[in-house]
């Protein structure tokens, strides 16, 4: 009913810049908060940043600084742009939608992961 697709990953230098987006279509009415966390082999997956429909924010401490996310209500569209990327950025970034509603009649969860894209920070 609602499915969620990432684009924007690729190989970058250290230092460098991406910008990650994710958009979500299908049945929905409205999508409460929109947001990045990412995953890196053997590790567990951690939030990167979210943003709620008011447009109020909430990253990981260590990735203010670096990373920026972003939203388009009315394209239920989510960015998250990331300068000075390192090496230790490098993960799968899986966008998510939290508290989703769908159109009138229509049930179903609340909760919808994309299917990641990958980030590369090596030189």
């Amino acid at each position: 009913q609602v499915q969620l697709v990432e684009s924007g990953g690729g190989l970058v230098q250290p230092g460098g810049s991406l910008r990650l987006s994710c958009t979500a279509s299908g049945s929905i009415f409205s999508i409460y908060v929109m947001g990045w966390y990412r995953q890196a082999p053997g590790k567990e997956r951690e939030l990167v940043a979210v943003i709620n429909s008011d447009g109020r924010s909430n990253y990981k401490g260590s990735m203010r600084s670096r990373f920026t996310v972003s939203r388009d209500n009315a394209r239920n569209t989510v960015y998250l742009q990331m300068n000075d990327l390192q090496p230790e950025d490098t993960a799968t970034y899986l966008c998510n939608a939290g508290g989703v509603r769908l159109q009138p009649g229509l049930q179903g969860p609340s909760d919808y992961w994309g299917q990641g894209t990958q980030v590369t920070v090596s030189s």
